[in-house]
């Protein structure tokens, strides 16, 4: 018997080391791993250069108050910023952390623009923002929330890519939209140019502050740094985690000067965000991803997979019924007769590492540096259990 909570499924699967796209258990048997933590391992396990920043930083200093200046922090903040619309960063150690974040920095700025009685959000169906009962209620799963008691008030909810929904939603007191660019947990459907364009002129209208969840499709998953900056339409906020420590616990709230106006001395913090472990292992992360053509190469080995597995579909048209999202975060929608979750537990006895997600879609996520052979290896895996 185990003295943890019993809150996961857990298999009795268990690794002792990681290379590459590999996991290893104890006795030496290798698996591919195509769900990377989901989302987080986005170079890799063993990745040199993360190595050698975590133990560098590990023989210097642990852990120092945010009370202080941690330069390591600061260059991580400016190097983020300098790469999309934010300004300013907060860091955390989580995604739902990060959400929350978000969710404060948008009240707060109607709060100093003089519209105290702006402070509820405005989400869609089939998110996914996190376990905290704030981002739970932005979510509102009935299955997340049972037991837990009532909604945290000020979220509402209205149907994916339905702007005249949303618009009929907001009242005097919306003060943000959030939306994840592509949905991760909800089952890797992709928000389009069109859809994410309207709910940009829609808070511009109305005054409301936009944010992007990109905590799972973010840090180059969409094969962009950040998935947003595909569709050449700029949030007001971000929440980011998973793939930007690469492995470390490590998340940010990212926000343009107007909408953090009102993050001042006192209004929020976090103990352990942003301490020098996890800002090294998150500045050895951008160092890689801002290799020459890193992005290049992402995107040709994201159409390699896209390939793979549309050939998967071709010759399975009745085991899957459609793809889903984009880059290296993908899914297969399965057929009802397939549910996804015997799917995983199908491929995992072929050695093979993967997730499920919302509307019976199996989740694929490999490592953004993953290769041709590895995707061939997924590919007939897949085919493996669905002949």
């Amino acid at each position: 018997m185990t003295a943890l909570m019993s809150t996961y499924a857990r298999s009795e699967l268990a690794f002792e080391r990681g290379r590459g796209s590999f996991l290893y258990t104890a006795d030496g048997k290798a698996y591919l791993d195509y769900a990377t933590g989901i989302a987080v391992n986005a170079l890799g396990h063993g990745h040199p250069h993360l190595q050698a920043a975590l133990k560098a930083q590990a023989d210097k200093l642990w852990h120092v108050s945010n009370l202080y200046t941690i330069p390591e922090g600061e260059r991580l903040a400016q190097r983020l910023t300098e790469r999309c619309f934010a300004d300013k960063v907060f860091f955390t150690n989580s995604g739902a952390e990060a959400l929350e974040g978000s969710f404060k920095t948008a009240r707060r700025y109607q709060f100093v623009t003089g519209n105290p009685q702006r402070w509820r959000v405005i989400s869609v169906t089939g998110a996914f923002h996190g376990r905290t009962l704030a981002t739970l209620s932005a979510t509102n799963n009935p299955k997340h929330l049972e037991g837990f008691g009532p909604r945290v008030d000020g979220f509402d909810q209205v149907p994916f890519g339905n702007t005249n929904a949303l618009r009929t939603a907001i009242t005097e007191e919306t003060a943000a939209v959030v939306i994840e660019p592509i949905q991760g947990e909800g089952g890797l459907t992709a928000t389009d140019k069109s859809y994410l364009e309207a709910l940009r002129a829609a808070c511009d209208e109305y005054g409301l502050m936009l944010i992007f969840d990109e905590v799972q499709c973010g840090m180059g998953r969409s094969g962009k740094l950040f998935a947003h900056q595909w569709f050449d339409v700029e949030p007001d906020i971000m929440a980011l985690a998973k793939g930007i420590g690469g492995g470390f616990p490590l998340g940010a709230v990212m926000a343009s000067e107007r909408a953090a106006q009102g993050m001042t001395p006192g209004t929020h913090g976090s103990t352990y965000g942003g301490n020098p472990l996890a800002v090294a292992v998150g500045n050895a992360v951008l160092d890689v991803m801002s290799e020459p053509g890193f992005f290049d190469q992402v995107q040709t080995r994201a159409s390699n997979l896209e390939s793979a597995l549309s050939e998967l579909h071709a010759r399975h048209p009745n085991k899957i019924q459609a793809l889903r999202g984009m880059g290296m975060i993908r899914g297969l929608r399965l057929d009802d007769s397939l549910p996804a979750v015997e799917a995983v537990q199908a491929l995992r006895q072929q050695q093979v590492l993967t997730v499920p997600a919302g509307d019976n879609v199996l989740r694929v996520l490999p490592p953004l540096n993953t290769n041709s052979d590895e995707i061939a290896l997924f590919s007939r895996a897949v085919t493996s259990i669905l002949n």
